[in-house]
């Protein structure tokens, strides 16, 4: 970016960092720099990320180990260091800490950044600082990032990923709606593979498609979604960046009396671990972005799974289908000892759970049933109402 109208009075900016585990690795070991790299792998197992030398090459996450390497056969394997991600990320975080306090994370590796009124702190407007955030992440810790900045929280993470890797991409209210026009509405979050189907049956394609319809019709066509899709089609997301304070996470675990392999007991003990988080996350009035599996091995050995969602969820269903995604992978490595499950990167609830009935149809209905079973289990208590899932 060299010039832009509004590039010293935006503020809302999105840092996402390339190819972030791959990246580690690559800092931690100067001789990877110039070779495609590749974490994850077993015969069995999947792609966690990879650089973008091996993307050159068709390699993409959660691609089957096996087809990575007949693309990339000369490709350097490494095991993911989740101890290590987590440590850098705090590094990148002691960073952001010092341009503003109102950082809203989204994974290890991405991150929101309201930069109003810090201006006159730093003496530079916050382009200027978002630049020497990402020049002081690639000198002091070896892992490149990409900016997006705009002015509301949906159109700067669709500016991050214009021009990555080492990208810096800005959407300025005045091109805000000829920008989107073209584009296909599946940069929505939570415009899926069946969103998208719901929106192609209504004609709606693109951004200019969504423009043509109504917001009542919006309304009566897609509920309460149809509101959302309306604004989001002009580019207006009011949503403020929500900065953590406090609780940082909410989990729950267990050490069986003996070890377990079978996948039907540990989805058993997988749903009743997250039942208690979301009840938990409930009583304090919280919602995760990030679901946690924790594993224990017989040898003692612990696994740690972490998944971002598309949106923060104090649902136990919507918690416990991402545990299920993230165990199934992990199951080889069984028999275990223990198991657990939580949440983190909290929010307010009335941030939660706002586009599952676009997503998926049934949304709605399994959040309506769990929240009626709830209110059952308030008023004749813990055990008057129960899935069978939770019996196994």
């Amino acid at each position: 970016m060299l010039s832009h109208p509004e590039l010293f009075d935006l503020s809302i900016a999105h840092m996402d960092c390339d190819a972030f585990f791959a990246s580690v690795h690559k800092a931690m070991d100067p001789d990877l720099a110039d070779k495609p790299v590749i974490v994850g792998g077993g015969q069995r197992g999947v792609v966690s990320t990879c650089c973008y030398i091996a993307r050159l090459y068709g390699v993409r996450s959660a691609m089957a180990a096996f087809q990575a390497k007949k693309l990339c056969p000369d490709a350097v394997w490494v095991k993911p260091r989740h101890d290590i991600y987590t440590k850098v990320s705090g590094q990148i975080r002691a960073m952001m800490e010092e341009m503003t306090p109102s950082i809203e994370p989204l994974s290890l590796d991405e991150a929101f950044l309201d930069m109003t009124g810090t201006a006159r702190l730093h003496h530079a407007p916050p382009a200027v600082m978002l630049a020497q955030l990402v020049k002081r992440m690639e000198e002091e810790i070896g892992v490149s990032g990409s900016i997006g900045l705009s002015h509301c929280k949906f159109l700067a993470k669709v500016a991050s990923d214009l021009e990555k890797p080492r990208g810096f991409s800005i959407i300025g209210a005045a091109e805000t709606l000829d920008f989107l026009a073209d584009k296909p509405v599946s940069l929505i979050w939570g415009v899926g593979a069946v969103a998208q189907a719901q929106l192609s049956r209504a004609g709606i394609r693109t951004f200019a498609d969504l423009r043509r319809w109504d917001r009542k019709a919006l309304h009566e066509r897609f509920g309460k979604q149809g509101d959302r899709l309306w604004h989001l089609a002009r580019g207006e997301d009011s949503r403020r960046v929500a900065s953590g304070g406090g609780l940082k996470s909410i989990s729950n675990e267990t050490t069986f009396s003996e070890d377990i392999a079978a996948l039907d007991r540990l989805k058993g003990y997988a749903w009743r671990m997250t039942e208690k988080v979301a009840d938990r996350a409930k009583a304090k009035g919280l919602a995760g972005r990030t679901v946690t599996l924790k594993l224990k091995q017989a040898d003692h050995k612990i696994l740690t799974r972490r998944h971002a969602l598309e949106e923060p969820t104090q649902l136990a269903e919507k918690i416990y289908a991402e545990a299920e995604a993230l165990l199934l992978p992990a199951l080889s490595s069984g028999p275990f000892r223990l198991l657990g499950v939580g949440i983190s990167e909290l929010v307010p609830a009335s941030k939660a759970d706002l586009t599952g009935d676009l997503l998926d149809p049934q949304a709605g209905n399994r959040a309506a049933a769990e929240r009626a079973t709830d209110a059952i289990r308030e008023k004749f208590g813990k055990d008057a109402i129960f899935k069978g899932r939770s019996i196994r």
